[in-house]
């Protein structure tokens, strides 16, 4: 049942689809405005500008979109989200490290490469 303030089948999820729709396209349109008309910051503050409105962005979706609050099935449904969110950045951050270091201990040095 719908009540009088909303549209029927709505279930009051419309403004909410809105209102999370146009963050995901700001959210998109100002990284993508910083990579084609050259940003004013440094590579490096860009990529972290680029990353912090990518982890935005995925807050949105999941609040907006999925609903996933601690209302919805008594948390345990966002808890299950986090610890999946953990295990995934624990996998890439750990595997990046490993590379990084893998190629910092592994790439020859410039002594060695006299051929001697």
């Amino acid at each position: 049942m719908s009540t009088p303030h909303e549209t029927p089948g709505t279930h009051g999820h419309g403004n909410g689809h809105r209102i999370g729709a146009l963050l995901a396209i700001v959210l998109t349109v100002i990284p993508f405005w910083l990579v084609m008309n050259g940003s004013p910051l440094s590579p490096g503050w860009t990529v972290a500008a680029i990353f912090a409105f990518a982890i935005v962005q995925i807050i949105v979706h999941v609040v907006f979109f999925l609903h996933l609050d601690t209302r919805s099935e008594g948390g345990w449904t966002l808890l299950a989200f986090l610890f999946t969110a953990v295990i995934v950045i624990l996998t890439i951050g750990g595997s990046v490290w490993v590379m990084y270091h893998l190629n910092a201990n592994m790439m020859p040095m410039p002594q060695d490469m006299g051929g001697h």
